[in-house]
């Protein structure tokens, strides 16, 4: 009965809609303490990649149909990249999942690297790995600049079928987007956003500790 198929939905958990359809990944951010300073580890990519050459990112990529979780999607991926077994990697929490325009998931990590001395990186995969200091990106902030996007409708999209047709009043997705520049190096994009949500998230915790 219908009545039957709608109590079937009582106390039911939400989801993302159209997760279905999405690409789900989920990436690490890498800490690694040293000489009594803390870093935040970068990947750049293999300059051999044909998706994003020699661009700047963290460890990650996309869930495996035998990862359990997304946490081990990130785990798995980073130990593939960076040359290290998952014992040297403690996972601390999560940070906020990103959904992207083009309905990208994206998972986020944060970890430490226990011994980053047995890093030993795929040359398939990654370029080379470099630290910034955490106190550096908590001084200096990152360039910020707005990136719109406009509908681009194919031929055949329905236009007649919408109030006003074509003069109808879109929305403009409004991106926020950060730059974070290092000797040479631009951490922009995706990265840029997980690396600028994670250091606002120190900046809160700080405030809540000293009770500002």
């Amino acid at each position: 009965m219908l009545a039957d198929r709608i109590e079937a939905l009582r106390n039911r958990k939400g989801n993302i809609l159209g997760h279905e359809q999405s690409l789900k990944t989920a990436v690490l951010l890498p800490l690694v303490e040293r000489d009594g300073k803390i870093y935040v580890l970068f990947e750049k990519r293999s300059l051999n990649l044909q998706h994003q050459p020699g661009e700047i990112c963290f460890p990650g990529g996309v869930k495996d149909p035998d990862d359990p979780q997304a946490m081990d999607t990130a785990v798995r991926e980073t130990c593939e990249e960076l040359g290290v077994t998952p014992d040297n990697i403690e996972v601390i929490g999560e940070l906020d999942t990103l959904i992207t325009p083009s309905s990208l998931i994206m998972r986020s990590f944060v970890a430490w690297i226990k011994d980053s001395s047995l890093i030993e990186v795929n040359p398939d995969e990654v370029d080379k790995v470099f630290m910034i200091p955490l106190d550096f990106l908590l001084q200096y902030g990152p360039k910020e600049h707005i990136l719109r996007l406009k509908p681009d409708f194919s031929d055949d999209f329905p236009l007649q079928l919408i109030p006003h047709g074509a003069n109808y009043p879109f929305r403009l997705n409004r991106l926020q987007q950060y730059f974070y520049l290092w000797e040479g190096e631009v951490i922009w994009g995706l990265t840029a956003r997980i690396l600028h949500h994670f250091i606002e998230l120190l900046k809160e915790n700080e405030q809540s500790n000293t009770g500002e």
